[in-house]
């Protein structure tokens, strides 16, 4: 597979866990839109919805060059899923590491080796998901790694995924301990032209030391706003070079509740601020719940009224 022009300064692409619905034989991805699998890709065209063209894919895990997808074997998605994608037109993002799993890289030919089998016209780039508690020398080793493959792959975006909070009481409490891990490491290597990605989710308690309150909870789409300033201004991250990612309808800290509002509130500011991609959790939870089913699921969205793809148009429509 060859790869693509320059990739994309904006990007905007739902998460997809490849571990929902992912046929064993390494078939065309799918996604639970009422409840039963959806094919992506059918009879060789995209069946995403109008307006989406790229996905993140979440997440391989493991050492670089022989990682896996919680267990599948990372060839079964690149010589069945991706060639697909190719073939369908849809672009997409390799993300790595999450809050199940810890991506290592410790040597630049693994790195290669990683970028290679994931490489095709439709790779955009490449998402690092640190949440794990990594130490130091593992963060600053993949930094070092990310930085060299940047030089051999300027066409490529690499990004950061961070926990972060949304403090509104003049703190700018931004990063937490393996964010800040993060950050030293691309001073100390001097990274450029990389990507702060926040997982703007999961705030915990209604607080202004970790929020925007709107009504005694925290307000999602507002708070999201708040994070993305707190990293500029705290660590001098350009509002062009961060990047959003929510968690829609209810959070694993279920008091946390991303509504339709919520999207369309963080797509404006997106678009507005010009900031550097918006993305979401997930593609598979953008679906209404089956009778029975509530709270935080991985097919649904754990709210009512809110039809299948709704999130998906409401950040589309208010990205345009």
């Amino acid at each position: 597979m060859s790869t693509r022009g320059a990739a994309p300064h904006f990007v905007y692409s739902p998460y997809k866990h490849v571990a929902v619905a992912l046929p064993p034989d390494g078939g065309a991805i799918s996604t639970a839109v009422t409840g039963a699998p959806t094919p992506i890709v059918g009879n060789g065209r995209s069946t995403l919805p109008p307006g989406v063209t790229a996905l993140t894919l979440a997440f391989a895990t493991g050492e670089c060059g022989a990682e896996t997808w919680d267990g599948m074997e990372a060839r079964l998605l690149a010589n069945g899923n991706l060639r697909a994608f190719v073939g369908a037109g849809i672009d997409y993002i390799i993300s790595t590491g999450g809050e199940a799993g810890v991506f290592t890289c410790a040597t630049d030919a693994g790195m290669e080796a990683f970028i290679a089998r994931y490489a095709s016209p439709r790779l955009i780039g490449f998402d690092f998901d640190i949440e794990r508690g990594q130490s130091a020398e593992i963060v600053a080793s993949l930094v070092r790694r990310i930085k060299a493959a940047k030089e051999r792959h300027p066409e490529l975006r690499f990004s950061f995924t961070l926990a972060t909070w949304g403090a509104s009481d003049g703190s700018l409490a931004s990063l937490n301990d393996d964010g800040q891990r993060v950050m030293q490491a691309i001073r100390d290597a001097g990274l450029t032209d990389y990507y702060i990605n926040l997982m703007v989710m999961d705030y915990g308690e209604a607080t202004p030391r970790n929020c925007v309150l709107s009504a005694g909870v925290c307000d999602m789409g507002l708070s999201a706003i708040q994070a993305a300033q707190n990293l500029n201004a705290r660590f001098g991250v350009a509002l062009s070079r961060i990047e959003l990612t929510p968690m829609i309808g209810v959070n694993d800290v279920v008091a946390n509740v991303f509504t339709l509002e919520d999207a369309r509130v963080l797509a404006r500011f997106a678009r507005e601020s010009a900031v550097g991609g918006v993305h979401f959790w997930s593609l598979d939870r953008d679906a209404p719940c089956p009778a029975g089913v509530s709270g935080v699921s991985s097919t649904c969205s754990g709210l009512t009224g809110v039809p299948g793809f709704g999130f998906t148009t409401a950040f589309r429509d208010a990205l345009r």
